[in-house]
């Protein structure tokens, strides 16, 4: 899949092809059935299939109180988008410039001139160009003016006909620790991924050394609780490797009076790795339990046996 992250990147002579335009924030399964659609109609037609998204996410710079936490970064987002088959993406940085562009711009610059767009597939509320002023109807005058149909799509629902699937549900589960809840959305473990830090090494002198994930990880971080999941180290010239089970702590100790959030995975009956300055990506399965403050270490000591029982029935091992 090409990756591009200006339009100049594009090669000449690209396309004619079927482009689709969102944030995609974690690529959950309502996205994934309209983006592996899209590609079959593409393949069908021998065209190619191109999705157009954004970073930052564009409420980040038009209102930053109200910009969502974002459940993916960028290079899961691009990961996950190229498992659905498509031939490129544009991540087009969201810039002030990029902003002010009329809807008419945005159209002949993107979509008309830098893709070659033959199709463009839309849901029913889609906005685009300066404030929002395009709207389905201008999409569709512009694809008559332009030579490209548009292809308008209805939200995607769960199979009983329910909710619809959205990135904000799978934030409303995240936030209540429910982590099986938004897989079942996601189509997969929700992940963060991040480098290992130096912690207090406090969980080593308990028997249960942790690999502490930096602050600036990527991806929502679920609610506070401990959570049975997967550590895998990233190896850059090969991916992944070795997905190990671990049991997740997500919050600030409290047994220790603990004051910063975060993020530290035990990889179950493993003492000897030496993970600091990797990079990792943990996947949650299942929440376990929520944060306690223990009144004594050997309390705590119990319960972290106990939790350590528990992933290992829940992972499977």
């Amino acid at each position: 899949m090409h990756r591009w992250t200006d339009l100049d990147q594009v090669p000449p002579g690209f396309g004619p092809s079927v482009v689709t335009i969102g944030n995609f924030d974690g690529v959950h399964l309502g996205h994934r059935q309209v983006l592996t659609r899209m590609v079959a109609d593409a393949r069908a037609a021998g065209i190619r299939a191109v999705a157009v998204t954004f970073d930052p996410h564009p409420l980040q710079l038009h209102r930053p109180d109200e910009a969502p936490p974002l459940i993916t970064g960028v290079r899961d987002k691009l990961e996950l988008l190229a498992s659905t088959g498509l031939d490129a993406v544009l991540v087009q940085p969201y810039t002030w410039d990029f902003a002010r562009q009329s809807p008419e711009r945005f159209v002949r610059r993107f979509l008309v001139d830098g893709l070659h767009a033959r199709t463009v597939v839309v849901g029913h509320d889609v906005r685009f160009g300066w404030q929002n002023a395009g709207d389905l109807s201008t999409m569709l005058a512009l694809g008559s003016e332009h030579g490209f149909s548009v292809e308008v799509i209805d939200d995607v629902k769960t199979p009983d006909g329910g909710r619809r699937w959205s990135s904000t549900w799978v934030r409303e589960l995240l936030s209540l620790g429910d982590v099986s809840g938004a897989a079942e959305i996601l189509g997969r473990p929700h992940r963060l991924r991040g480098v290992v830090v130096e912690g207090d090494k406090r969980g080593r002198e308990l028997g249960f050394p942790t690999a502490n994930l930096a602050s600036d990880a990527d991806g929502l971080v679920p609610a506070d609780g401990v959570y049975a999941g997967w550590l895998s180290v990233v190896v850059p010239e090969a991916g992944e490797r070795s997905r190990l089970p671990a049991a997740i702590s997500i919050g600030t100790n409290p047994t220790f009076a603990g004051v910063s959030r975060r993020v530290e995975a035990y990889v179950i009956g493993r003492t000897d790795l030496d993970l600091y300055g990797d990079e990792i990506l943990l996947e949650f399965a299942e929440r376990l339990r929520p944060t306690l403050k223990f009144d004594s270490i050997d309390d705590l000591i119990a319960t972290m046996t106990d939790d350590v029982a528990k992933a290992r029935v829940v992972l499977g091992i």
